[in-house]
Formats: C-alpha cells, structure tokens, sequence
C-alpha cells in the first residue's frame, strides 16, 4: 500500500534533508524531490542500523580483538602502499629465532620440513671497556623486529651499512611501543637485541631426504660499531650511536629477494614471537605456492612449537595463533584439520601482501623450502 505524500514527508527527519524538502515547496517537481529525499532518509537509516550492529559487535570483542579487527578493516579498504610495507630477508622469513630468553644457552636449532636453522651465540667488544662481552642469543618479539626494522632500512636506504641510531626511535613508535630509557626502558631491551643478532653466527641446514645434504653460513651482519654516548645526550642516545654493516652477500641477496611485509600487520602482532613468525612464513609460501600444500602437525611442531614440552599444547596455541591471523586476513587460504594445516594457492587479492603486477610467483629463497 504506497503511502501518501504527508506520511512520507513525515519520514524524513536529517535536518539537510529538511532543509532542500522547505526549498522545494511549491515546485512543480515537488513530490518527485520528497520521493527522493524519501529514498535517501532510507539509504541513511539502513546505514546507521548496521554500523549500530557494527559498533555493538565491536563492543562484545576483548581489546586485543578490537585492535586486529581495526587492523583488518584499514587493510581491507586501504592498499598496500610503498609507505606501509616493510621488508625482511627470505632466508629470515623461515628461521624461527628462540621464543623465550634461552638463559645461558648458547646454541639453538629449530627444523623447518628437511631445512634447519642453527644458531651461536657470540661476543661484542666493549666500547667503554675495550673487553669482549659475551651476548646472549637474540629472542622473543623484539628481536624478529629489529630484524624486520634492519632489512627494510637496508633496502630503503640501498645501503649495506645501516644507521641505527636515527631510526630506530621512529620505528619503535611505528610498532607501537613506548620509547623510554633507562635500565628497563624499551630502547635499552631493543637495543640488546640488535647486540644478540649482531653477535650471532647463522647455519642453515639443507637436505634432500635421501643422501644429500648442504651447510649454508648465513651472517647477516658483517659488523656493529658501537661507541660511547657523550654526556649530555639524552636517554635515547643511552648506550651510544650504532652502525649495523651487513654482510654484502645477505645484503646482495636481500635486495633480490627481501620478502615485503605489511607493517600495519606486523604492528598487529607486534607483541608476539610466533604469531610474527606465522605472519612472515605465511607471506612467503603463499607467494611460491604452485599446488596445495599439507603440512603435518609434527612438521608444525617441529618449526613453530620448539618451547612447548607438548604436541598437545602447542596445537591449541598454534589454532589461536592462526585464528588471530585470519581475524585480520580473512581470506588467508589456511585450514587446519585433525591432521595439520593444509595451505592452498591463492589469487593475489587473498595473499598477506600483494605482489606486484609482473612480478613471477617463485621460490625466493633459492630452493630452501624441501618437501614438508
């Protein structure tokens, strides 16, 4: 039953509409201008129902939920743009570095399908005292980003030697983390960090799974200069100027295969060791993925769950992790089952970052994947 043109004038009720429904009285379009302004009042309404839903839903979600949903909602209507990308070595896109603080540890190894990665600890000369200083090995969230922060330095920059001192504030922020000094200010455990990577002597392990095998010698870093801070300079210089030099083969190589990643995503999981390593791991499969790959729970374990004493725990945290992943990726091509997660290959509009139009699908890292 079609309503009369009083009772539809009763419905529009936004002031602006108000406004042009006066201006037009008298006209001789009058009733076609309030049928118009009828459909656009309803447009408004239908509009402001589902943001109310959106804002409840929003609502029920924990803070941490709030903020990869809002992390998702800007990848999915802004584009990955030169500014928001941020880029990582293939090779460390597939080394999953200690979770937890491995204490005195020395030596770490994690296998990755017939890949493995071997890590040594090492030592740092002493800018006050001239002594070598023993350093632990590089661990936890904070050490993947200066990690990420180095390499996209060294590819913005094209560069192999890379200033720490004048960035690394500005990326903290960009992380968001606050930038406080002294003994267990944020800068102070950054910067431990990049003395860890910095002293550390990288292996990785290829296999054929039959006879074959191959030691590769990966240092990223061919040298760190440190120097005193001189008084006066404030918290953020604590502990001196830094310049990392890569070595110029990793450099050489980075810059063909650095692995871009989404820093708003990064940012995301900022506070969380695995769910990095799933978001850099992810990015480079699904970019070389030709057919469906299945990857066992043992396998998973094996790469992801070195620190959990059981397969058992360490599928639940693992199904968490994921889940958080595609909270933010929706249409990530992952599944788990009962026997693993399978990953399948995808258009480009479903992987983590996009490539570039022309760019060839391939295995960056030069053949290190194996059969998993």
């Amino acid at each position: 039953m079609s309503m009369g043109i009083e009772e539809t004038i009763a419905e529009i009720r936004d002031p602006d509409l108000l406004v042009e429904l006066e201006a037009a009285r008298g006209g001789f379009l009058f009733a076609q201008i309030v049928a118009h302004l009828h459909h656009r009042q309803k447009e408004r309404d239908v509009a402001r129902a589902a943001m109310g839903q959106e804002e409840a839903r929003r609502a029920e979600l924990s803070r941490d939920q709030r903020r990869r949903d809002a992390v998702r909602l800007v990848i999915e209507n802004e584009p990955a743009l030169p500014e928001n990308l941020q880029h990582i070595h293939s090779v460390l896109a597939l080394c999953g570095l200690p979770y937890r603080d491995p204490g005195a540890l020395r030596e770490f190894s994690r296998t990755y399908g017939r890949n493995s990665l071997n890590l040594i600890a090492g030592r740092l000369k002493n800018p006050t005292t001239g002594a070598f200083e023993v350093q632990g090995l590089p661990y936890g969230p904070k050490a993947r980003l200066m990690l990420l922060h180095l390499c996209t330095e060294a590819v913005r920059q094209r560069s192999a030697v890379v200033q720490v001192a004048d960035t690394l504030s500005g990326f903290m922020r960009e992380m968001g983390f606050a930038v406080t000094g002294g003994e267990r200010g944020t800068i102070r455990q950054f910067k431990e960090q990049l003395n860890r990577l910095a002293a550390c002597t990288m292996q990785i392990g290829l296999w054929d799974g039959r006879d074959s095998a191959t030691t590769l010698n990966v240092p990223p870093f061919r040298s760190l200069e440190l120097w005193r801070a001189r008084s006066g300079e404030g918290e953020e210089a604590e502990g001196g100027a830094r310049t990392v030099r890569f070595d110029q083969e990793f450099y050489e190589t980075l810059i063909r295969h650095a692995l871009p990643v989404d820093m708003r995503a990064a940012k995301a999981f900022s506070g969380s060791a695995r769910k990095l390593d799933l978001l850099f791991w992810l990015g480079y499969r699904l970019r070389a993925l030709p057919r469906p790959l299945r990857l066992t729970w043992n396998n998973l374990h094996l790469q992801f769950g070195a620190e959990n004493a059981s397969i058992r725990s360490f599928r639940q945290a693992f199904k968490a992790d994921l889940a958080h992943l595609q909270e933010v990726f929706p249409k990530l091509p992952a599944s788990l089952d009962d026997n693993g997660l399978v990953l399948y290959p995808a258009d480009e509009a479903a992987l983590l970052v996009p490539p570039r139009k022309g760019m060839k699908r391939k295995n960056m890292a030069g053949g290190m994947e194996g059969t998993e």
